[in-house]
């Protein structure tokens, strides 16, 4: 993961518990982690890279998005909440995998819905394949996901699963209805990633909890650390959308007036930016000059800093949701992965 400055406050605080704690430094954090795990994601990848490729138009479209390879990080959180109980099995392998072609195949889509033209630093699969080809692909990577769930056996990760797609469809619908309308949103931005982003997480700590069978306790503990890494991972790439590097479109939220915190903060402190976006998004084509002064705006009045702040947070309260697990190698894990979430540029 490469390094993204963190504020100075959760430096200071970082820093505190090292010293207190002895703990070293998240560059060897990532170290160990990447020592630790590594046979693990590299069985997941195997997997991953087993999936029928086929000769239709569909099956391209979605390896065109797999083939980029994200982070993996849903698939990690499966592994390491596994790593409390019996191991990175079969099972909880085959889990991993689901998880990430739901999330693969939620990109697809996404990306079909924003008309985004870069995913991963690549052109999209719409961009190359077309819309259709790209609907029809997440469906296919959907429905290989449901069939690893239900072929894994394991007791209710079905279910909750099925309950996540029907939260992530409802948190979807909310953020369509309410593009181009973002003033007074907080609660449907909180209800908008909790659904969208945070709920997938959560399965993913679940998922490893029951296939390590793991006691209700330490699932449960584990899924509200799922809840905070989530809404901290989004918050972060509501941050990014005002960088440039990250293999994404700079500004692309705020082209599209979806609901994202910095402009939920900023139109709480400023108003009077909502007439102007309101402007801005009713042209065919938002003008980039606009664009940048909208987006000065933001950053003016501290929504960036807003945003890191609630980021940061969330990542403390996933820290102190870890002090209810045994202490252990799976346990420092989880540390370092929510403290990378503060550091990603991409």
């Amino acid at each position: 993961m490469t390094q993204l400055a963190l504020s100075r406050a959760v430096l200071d605080r970082l820093a505190h518990v090292s010293t207190a704690r002895g703990a070293p430094s998240l560059g060897e954090r990532l170290a160990t982690l990447d020592r630790w795990v590594r046979a693990d994601l590299v069985a997941f990848e195997a997997e991953i890279a087993a999936i029928p490729r086929g000769a239709r138009a569909v099956h391209a479209a979605a390896h065109h998005l797999l083939d980029l390879r994200g982070k993996h990080l849903r698939p990690l959180c499966v592994a390491l909440a596994s790593r409390f109980g019996d191991g990175f099995t079969d099972q909880a392998r085959g889990l991993a995998v689901a998880v990430e072609l739901v999330h693969s195949a939620t990109l697809l889509h996404d990306d079909v819905v924003d008309v985004a033209e870069r995913r991963r630093g690549e052109p999209a699969a719409c961009v190359v394949y077309g819309n259709a080809a790209s609907i029809f692909a997440g469906d296919w990577l959907l429905v290989a996901a449901l069939r690893r769930i239900a072929a894994a056996g394991v007791e209710g990760v079905l279910d909750r699963m099925l309950a996540v797609i029907d939260e992530m469809i409802v948190a979807e619908s909310l953020q369509l209805e309410r593009r181009g309308n973002v003033a007074g949103s907080r609660d449907d931005y909180f209800a908008i990633i909790e659904g969208k982003t945070a709920a997938l997480f959560r399965w993913a700590m679940i998922a490893g909890a029951r296939a390590a069978r793991l006691a209700p306790a330490h699932e449960a503990a584990l899924e509200r650390f799922g809840l905070h890494l989530g809404v901290a991972f989004q918050a972060v790439d509501d941050e990014l959308d005002f960088a440039n590097g990250t293999g994404k479109d700079p500004l692309a939220d705020l082209r599209e007036g979806k609901v994202t915190y910095p402009l939920v903060v900023a139109l709480e402190r400023e108003p009077a930016l909502q007439e102007r976006l309101a402007a801005l998004l009713a042209e065919p084509e938002p003008r980039r000059d606009e664009l940048a002064a909208i987006a000065t705006a933001v950053r003016a009045c501290g929504a960036l800093t807003a945003t890191r702040a609630l980021a940061e947070d969330h990542v403390e309260r996933a820290l102190a949701v870890l002090e209810e697990l045994p202490a252990g190698p799976p346990r420092d894990a989880l540390v370092t992965v929510a403290l990378a979430s503060l550091e990603r540029t991409s």
